[in-house]
C-alpha cells in the first residue's frame, strides 16, 4: 500500500525546504505527494451582488495565478524526478483546508514550512503551522 503525504506550499523559502523534506520522505517510503496551495479566504463578508461577482472573478484569477506560477511548475518538477504527484489549489482558512484535505486525500502526514512571526497578523493570531499542529488529524512535520 502506498502512503499519501500532503505538502503545503506557498512559494516561500520555508515552503521550498518543506518540498525537499517531503520529497526525500516520499521517495524513501514510495509515497504519493499531494501538493496543496491554499489561498487565504474568508466567506464572512457582507457584499452587494456586484461585489460578490467581482470577488468571484478575483478568486478565479488567484487560482489561475497560483496554478501557473507556483503549483504546476512544482508538480512538473516533482513528476520529472519520478514521484507520483497531485496538485490542489483551494481557498479558505489555511489550517482548516489542509486538515480537511488530509482527510479527503487519505494523507498520513502533512509537511509545511515554518514561517517567521514577523507579521502583525501572525503575532496576533498565530502562524498557520502552529495552528495546523493543533487541529490536524494526522502528524505534521514543520520544516524550519
Amino acid at each position: 500500500m502506498t502512503d499519501v503525504f500532503l505538502l503545503a506550499v506557498d512559494g516561500s523559502a520555508p515552503a521550498g525546504r518543506a518540498v525537499e523534506c517531503a520529497k526525500l520522505r516520499a521517495r524513501a517510503g514510495k509515497a504519493r505527494l499531494v501538493v496543496a496551495y491554499v489561498i487565504e479566504w474568508s466567506p464572512y463578508t457582507f457584499n452587494t451582488p456586484e461585489e460578490n461577482e467581482e470577488r468571484h472573478k478575483r478568486r478565479e484569477e488567484e487560482i489561475a495565478r497560483a496554478r501557473s506560477q507556483i503549483l504546476d511548475p512544482l508538480v512538473a518538477a516533482l513528476e520529472g524526478e519520478g514521484l507520483e504527484v497531485e496538485g490542489v489549489v483551494r481557498h479558505g482558512n489555511v489550517a482548516e483546508v489542509l486538515s480537511d484535505l488530509a482527510v479527503d486525500k487519505g494523507a498520513c502526514q502533512i509537511f509545511i514550512g515554518r514561517r517567521g512571526q514577523s507579521t502583525v497578523k501572525a503575532m496576533l493570531f498565530g502562524s498557520v503551522a502552529g495552528t495546523l499542529v493543533q487541529v490536524s488529524p494526522v502528524p505534521v512535520t514543520v520544516v524550519p
